[in-house]
């Protein structure tokens, strides 16, 4: 195999020619390091490092604030090894178009810059990317991709992944084409999920709007957004945009049959949003009994935060078809109620007084001269029962009553001490027997 291969050789190429063109080439380089092109670019490449480690020196200096609160801080430490980068790009670009203007080539500055280019990219990715995905996906891909382009590789590696090809039937795909539909549909999918939080964080902190229009705008801008990147990575495929008119009619077919619950989750999901009966913070119950605060709205469900902290996921859809409270929509006011029973042998009169100064002095019940009358605390006879007279005690406040507005239980143990102050009784059950055709018993 050995003399095949050395047949093959001296075929192609004698040693004599082989030494020549390696002499030549010697000879050529030889010429080139020591002519005055290889030595001006040499002293533009060192020029522009000095002036960039310089200039860095200064952005370190005077782009420090004073002032070390809120984000200045983090980017100017994650600028901090960017900057002699940062400033030594351009001035390589710079010494490159004054080698080639004044000698005709600027192959040395070139393969600097390119180099230079890299670095920075790698640390750039290092400093802002925000997960250990996202870096891994930024080295291995990316910044592979850039290499081969900066190097002019990048197009004849295209060429040899087109040749490869994967077929199956009448479909037939190539090795780039599913690479890049992979590359680009991460960098899409990425992008539309950071724009996502950006754009409904913005939205939300819009004050001038009222909760529930931020959340449709909100919800509007989320719809839209995956719409456009479905439209831009279905270009990437190469697919028409014409042949979704078939891709809607099996779709249809399919929310027909197996996607129903999904469809009427969305369908109700916009008509909440648009309808506003619901908004993140309002406090709503159920019929099965399950209660808590809206604490997201999605296409698909809302979240309820219990006071237990656990999180109930609901369909939308329940809430369009089944009937529910929502305690806090309109008016976060909400009224509550506490009953017991006292002897029949009490006062009620300066009872029933001391009963409504006693729940009127918890801070968070609503009392005072400018509450409504009827949202005053009250306290009142409500009955007579077996064993005492029932009293009803009323109180309004703001919120629901559980959580970190625990009045009820405040309310009670304030009522038992105000009860214990005034010798006042609460009566234990009592039945009167009596004996029919008899006396009583005698010991």
């Amino acid at each position: 195999m050995e003399n095949n291969v050395v047949e093959n050789l001296d075929q192609w190429l004698s040693v004599e020619q082989i030494g020549a063109l390696l002499t030549g080439a010697l000879g050529h380089l030889q010429v080139w390091l020591s002519g005055p092109a290889f030595y001006a670019q040499i002293g533009l490449i060192i020029g522009a490092f000095l002036i960039a480690g310089f200039m860095a020196r200064i952005a370190r200096r005077f782009l420090a604030p004073d002032d070390q609160s809120g984000r200045w801080p983090q980017l100017r430490e994650r600028l901090g090894p960017l900057w002699f980068w940062l400033f030594a790009l351009p001035l390589l670009s710079a010494g490159v178009r004054i080698s080639e203007t004044q000698f005709g080539e600027a192959v040395l500055l070139q393969l600097v810059e390119s180099l230079t280019f890299i670095r920075l990219m790698a640390l750039t990715n290092r400093q802002f990317a925000s997960s250990a995905l996202a870096r891994r996906f930024i080295a291995w891909v990316l910044l592979p991709i850039a290499v081969l382009y900066i190097f002019g590789l990048l197009a004849p590696v295209t060429s040899w992944l087109e040749t490869v090809r994967f077929t199956s039937g009448n479909l037939s795909l190539s090795l780039y084409t599913v690479l890049r539909v992979l590359i680009f549909g991460t960098i899409l999918f990425w992008l539309g999920r950071k724009s996502n939080d950006t754009g409904k964080q913005y939205i939300r902190q819009q004050e001038d709007l009222d909760v529930a229009t931020r959340e449709v705008f909100a919800k509007l801008f989320e719809i839209g957004l995956f719409v456009v990147i479905f439209i831009l990575l279905l270009q990437v495929m190469g697919i028409n945009l014409t042949t979704l008119a078939v891709f809607g009619g099996a779709l249809g077919v399919g929310l027909g049959f197996g996607l129903q619950a999904i469809a009427s989750n969305f369908i109700s999901g916009v008509i909440l949003l648009l309808d506003r009966s619901l908004t993140v913070g309002d406090y709503v119950e159920l019929e099965d009994g399950k209660a808590g605060v809206i604490r997201a709205l999605t296409m698909r469900s809302a979240i309820l935060k219990t006071f237990d902290g656990k999180d109930v996921v609901v369909p939308n859809e329940k809430f369009v078809t089944d009937s529910f409270v929502n305690w806090t929509h309109d008016d976060i006011r909400q009224r509550y109620a506490i009953e017991f029973q006292v002897a029949y042998s009490t006062d009620l009169e300066p009872l029933l007084d001391t009963l409504k100064e006693v729940v009127a002095g918890h801070p968070q019940v609503l009392s005072g001269e400018d509450i409504p009358i009827e949202q005053q605390p009250d306290a009142e006879i409500s009955g007579f029962g077996d064993s005492g007279v029932d009293i009803l005690i009323e109180y309004w406040m703001e919120g629901i009553d559980d959580g970190r507005n625990r009045v009820d239980a405040d309310l009670n143990m304030l009522i038992w001490k105000a009860l214990k102050a005034s010798n006042v009784e609460i009566p234990f059950p009592q039945r009167e027997v009596r004996i029919i055709g008899g006396g009583l018993p005698t010991a």
